[in-house]
């Protein structure tokens, strides 16, 4: 909370200026949504064009995807100790302009570096809109100002599929990222015009740059071995293995150590905590797989363009934004066991039914079906994650945890784009041809659906029944509080109503 809104002086929601400071919120965490969104669509295309393989397409992803989950939790903490303004237009310019590189790009070596580039701004960036929301508002508004970030949020995640394949088909996909040069421009001007600098006055200590580097090694190393997997030399698949596991190591013993780490270890000694993670990492890789290969199969698979491909996925926004709210309602009456063994087996049978999205299939008896269920089932999950994730700890920590959940399943979706061409046989320049996609989306399906099943029996094994403590100790209750400005992926409006 910022030192405004303890002395009951923040802004209120309904005066003109605090729709100014949601409005730029909005539009900082848009711009991120909306890349993360129409990238996947546009790989077909980015290929082609630049004639590049499916391990470099694999880099476009995850080069963005590493430097943003590698830094998250530090762009946070930079906001909280700098200023949480000034954090967000350093990334928001950083990140208009990284984009407009990644646009320039005539090559896969300069596409990847610039999205790295990108990711970099992101972390700055993502955090910092929900940290605007939480210190910028007054007490008794700030529940309703972060329920309104969070579906407003969700539009935009909705509208991306319409723009941005419009754009793909339209003027190309260079303008998927262009498009953040004007975006960013007016997030700048309403911060600086509207947006009220803040801090965090108890934020002392060291950055852990140690710690963000070695995360970010480790992530690399091992991120380059599954991708240089296939058919790559032992020796050159050994170096970036034991370098990326070396690093690993040593980030835990850094963590463990530092006065003040990056990651307090100590957060696992709760195991709902522990177990309600290793759900994030399977739900989230499963998600971040079909992501990931659904608009190849659309496009080179079944001959789609670009903007069918990105609405045939809509489906499992609406229901989100739709449905989400309800489920974490429901959880909070029933307890969490339930939904959180239901969702992912629901989401499970989504997967299964991609089975019937092959060459020859049609949109509505094929498609829709297989997206619709995926989509249900994610929307009875999410929700009680988060606010299992929340309540899994002291309250006090509660908004460092939501942030450690939240790296985790961005973590998640960089491993699982990386290893899933490996385990599924799709390599070079085979997802450029629809039998090859096709069979190995299909092992992708399969995949996916393991990891939800098995995300479904940590649950039902390991999740307190309704009534049961998550520690030795009754659980506080979730205040939704921050750490760095992050929440887990994503906020729901019901997730702060005690605040």
């Amino acid at each position: 909370m910022s030192a405004a809104a303890a002395r009951g002086t923040g802004i209120a929601l309904s005066s003109a200026r605090g729709r100014w400071v949601l409005a730029c919120a909005v539009l900082a965490s848009g711009m991120s949504m909306l890349d993360g969104t129409v990238v996947n669509v546009a790989l077909p295309r980015i290929g082609s064009d630049l004639d590049v393989s499916l391990a470099t397409l694999q880099w476009v992803v995850n080069a963005y995807m590493l430097t943003l989950s590698a830094l998250l939790l530090l762009g946070g903490a930079l906001g909280d100790r700098l200023g949480r303004r000034r954090t967000l237009v350093a990334g928001a310019v950083w990140f208009a302009l990284a984009s407009a590189l990644c646009g320039f790009a005539w090559d896969g070596g300069l596409l990847i570096a610039a999205r790295a580039l990108q990711g970099v701004g992101g972390a700055l960036l993502t955090p910092g809109s929900l940290a605007l929301v939480r210190a910028s508002f007054r007490e008794e508004d700030q529940a309703k100002a972060v329920g309104a970030w969070s579906g407003l949020t969700g539009v935009a995640g909705a509208v991306g599929p319409f723009l941005g394949g419009w754009l793909i088909d339209g003027p190309g996909w260079r303008w998927i990222f262009f498009i953040n040069l004007p975006l960013g421009a007016v997030v700048v001007a309403l911060a600086l015009r509207h947006v009220p600098e803040s801090r965090d006055p108890a934020a002392t200590g060291r950055f852990d740059w140690t710690g963000a580097a070695l995360g970010a090694l480790f992530l690399a190393g091992i991120s380059y071995a599954l991708i240089t997997a296939k058919g790559a030399s032992p020796g050159r698949l050994l170096v970036p293995l034991v370098v990326g596991l070396a690093a690993g190591v040593a980030f835990l013993v850094v963590e463990r150590r530092a006065r003040e780490p990056m990651l307090p270890l100590g957060l696992f000694s709760s195991r709902l905590f522990s177990v309600t993670n290793l759900m994030t990492l399977c739900l989230y890789a499963a998600i971040g797989g079909v992501l990931f290969l659904l608009p190849v199969q659309l496009q080179n698979g079944l001959g789609y363009d670009a903007l069918e491909a990105g609405v045939a996925s809509l489906p499992i926004t609406l229901l989100m934004l739709v449905l989400s709210a309800p489920s974490g309602d429901l959880a909070r009456r029933i307890g969490p066991r339930v939904p959180l063994t239901v969702g992912p087996l629901v989401a499970a049978c989504g997967a299964l039914l991609m089975l019937r999205i092959a060459p020859g299939a049609s949109y509505f008896p094929d498609v829709l079906p297989a997206v619709a269920v995926m989509g249900l089932g994610m929307s009875v999950f999410v929700a009680p994650l988060t606010a299992t994730v929340l309540a899994s700890v002291d309250a006090e920590r509660a908004g460092l945890a939501s942030g450690v959940n939240n790296t985790a399943a961005r973590i998640a979706q960089l491993l699982v784009v990386a290893a899933l061409p490996l385990a599924v046989g799709l390599s070079d320049n085979a997802y450029r041809h629809a039998p090859q996609v096709n069979a190995a989306f299909h092992r992708a399906a399969w995949g996916m659906a393991g990891l939800l099943v098995l995300a479904a029996a940590l649950a039902f094994c390991f999740v307190r029944r309704p009534g049961e403590p998550p520690r030795d100790e009754e659980p506080a209750e979730p205040r939704c509080r921050t750490h760095a400005g992050l929440a887990a992926p994503p906020l729901e409006p019901g997730d702060c109503e005690r605040n």
